[in-house]
């Protein structure tokens, strides 16, 4: 016997995510706005993935005392030390937690209520003159090719 399902569940219509560009027309320009813009998320991610990286294991060697302290006892306000007097972790920490979220925010802006109308003539203008500088410029391969 198969399962059960709700009711509410089947009459739920399937939506398809909005295409990002629709309104460009020339479908060549089209395709190399969409490879831009997929290659700048791309370029975010990696920049956020190299924060991390970067950032945190000098973070943890700094604050290891610290960490083993919380290990024993855990307060919000030991956090609040370990972080108030070792500025320098506290700001490597936020600027990896800020990039993180900034991009995870401005990729949800982009999925749920799609590009704004200058951001998507910007990555026009943007796309035609790296197609125009054909391989001297080092996006050409990944958005023009």
């Amino acid at each position: 016997m198969p399962p059960v399902r709700p009711k509410w569940i089947t009459q739920v219509k399937r939506q398809r995510s909005p295409d990002l560009f629709s309104e460009i027309k020339d479908t060549q320009l089209r395709q190399s706005v969409r490879r831009l813009h997929m290659t700048l998320v791309k370029l975010r991610w990696i920049t956020v993935v190299a924060l991390w990286l970067l950032l945190l294991p000098p973070v943890l060697w700094v604050l290891r005392r610290d960490i083993h302290l919380m290990l024993d006892t855990f307060t919000w306000t030991a956090v609040r030390y370990a972080l108030a007097f070792k500025p320098w972790t506290a700001l490597a920490l936020s600027l990896c937690i800020g990039m993180t979220l900034g991009v995870l925010v401005w990729q949800s802006r982009n999925i749920l209520y799609g590009l704004p109308k200058n951001e998507l003539k910007r990555l026009q203008k943007q796309a035609q003159k790296i197609c125009e500088r054909g391989d001297r410029h080092p996006l050409w391969r990944w958005v023009c090719k």
